[in-house]
């Protein structure tokens, strides 16, 4: 298995443990595909793959609805996505991805988190380069070759095809999603959720003290309403 897998099978354990907060993110997710697409699923990619995420995420259909039904008010400000970049103690780098509607408090809120716990927040382009920008796709394993899916996905840039506990994974670079994307639909292969993901090139190993020190401003980020994901090279 190659550092897909060891980094799907390790950020497993954290991501969105809080069910309102995995809501809250969704939702964002929902308002801004609309906005970039418009309300209708079957004409706008980026929202069909948002909605699957949702019913993998057990997010109520009323949810979903009504997060689209507030994507098409014209009132409703446009969120933006940020990324920040930053150094955590011990030389950790870290990049926060956000959805924003409002910048300036969305920066400050962050900055004060690296300062809080001795980061130091840091400049565009100073730590994104250690991560490979990733999609991924996970599909139901039933009635399916993953060897034969494999050499399929060779052509579409694929990659890591791995089964897991949980179906089919596939890794990609962050331009072939939407390749990956229609090839599937158009074999009628079902798509339970998809993303992207930002893999470390290279990770550090902490002691246990370091550790503690890195998760105490990883865990004050990930709080904030804005944040939308947080990826780090400590090695877990």
């Amino acid at each position: 298995m190659g550092r897909a897998f060891e980094f799907r099978k390790a950020r497993k354990m954290k991501r969105w443990s809080a069910m309102a907060k995995t809501f809250t993110r969704l939702g964002k997710d929902i308002v801004m595909a609309v906005k970039e697409g418009g309300p209708d699923p079957e004409t706008n990619a980026k929202l069909r793959a948002v909605i699957q995420n949702a019913k993998s995420a057990n997010m109520p259909k009323d949810n979903v609805e009504r997060a689209i039904k507030r994507a098409s008010d014209k009132s409703l400000g446009d969120y933006k996505t940020v990324l920040y970049e930053g150094y955590a103690p011990h030389g950790i780098a870290i990049l926060v991805e956000t959805a924003t509607d409002n910048t300036n408090r969305t920066v400050a809120n962050i900055r004060s988190y690296f300062n809080k716990c001795d980061g130091n927040l840091g400049t565009s382009g100073s730590v994104e380069f250690m991560f490979d920008h990733t999609c991924n796709f996970r599909i139901a394993s039933e009635g399916i070759d993953v060897e034969e899916l494999e050499l399929e996905m060779i052509d579409f840039g694929a990659e890591e095809v791995f089964e897991d506990e949980d179906g089919i994974m596939i890794y990609a670079p962050f331009q072939n999603f939407g390749n990956i994307q229609k090839f599937l639909e158009e074999r009628e292969i079902e798509i339970a959720s998809s993303g992207f993901d930002r893999i470390p090139q290279v990770t550090k190993t902490l002691s246990d003290e370091q550790k503690e020190d890195v998760e105490k401003l990883l865990e004050k980020i990930e709080e904030d309403d804005d944040v939308q994901n947080v990826y780090h090279t400590m090695n877990e």
